[in-house]
């Protein structure tokens, strides 16, 4: 014969205690999840924050999303994300992490058509004043990068790459 468990706040324990919650993880989340809503919350997301920082990097990180991702947009959660950062086991979910990741990946793809740019003016002799090359260097914006990185086989100067189409948007999208 099969016996439903259920858990909940009232057969789960609240784990305030550093040292209880490093000893039983699974069950100082559990914890966290069933008390999500009470005042002892804080205490039990601080001492989950402490026990895991001192656990190995990756089940501590599985940990700390599992976390993120269930208690999601609510108080809790909220007080979860300012407790930790990590690695992102759960993608699609907007953690902190994630959007973290993403935003410095488009950073680190921006740098690398910057680079690119760079690289590519001086390769064909073109010379870039320090000026320029931080105009270059400093920009996020993809799609004007890529634009750039398009000119870079043409342009003559570096004061080239950097002159919009004389067209305006309405008569270049009509061609």
């Amino acid at each position: 014969m099969t016996y439903p468990l259920v858990v909940g706040p009232d057969n789960l324990p609240v784990i305030t205690d550093p040292r209880t919650a490093a000893e039983k993880p699974a069950m100082a989340v559990f914890s966290a999840l069933a008390h999500a809503n009470s005042p002892h919350i804080d205490a039990i997301l601080d001492a989950l924050g402490r026990a895991l920082a001192g656990m190995d990097w990756n089940a501590a990180s599985y940990f700390f999303q599992f976390l993120d991702s269930a208690l999601g947009d609510t108080p809790a959660g909220d007080k979860w994300r300012d407790i930790v950062t990590f690695v992102n086991y759960f993608p699609g979910r907007g953690t902190v992490m994630e959007k973290a990741y993403l935003e410095g990946e488009a950073k680190g793809e921006a740098r690398g058509e910057a680079k690119a740019i760079l690289r590519f003016l001086e390769a064909r002799g073109v010379s870039v004043p320090q000026e320029a090359r931080d105009q270059i260097a400093g920009c996020t914006d993809l799609d004007l990068l890529n634009r750039w990185l398009d000119r870079t086989p043409h342009v003559q100067n570096v004061d080239e790459l950097f002159v919009e189409d004389a067209a305006p948007a309405a008569d270049r999208s009509e061609t």
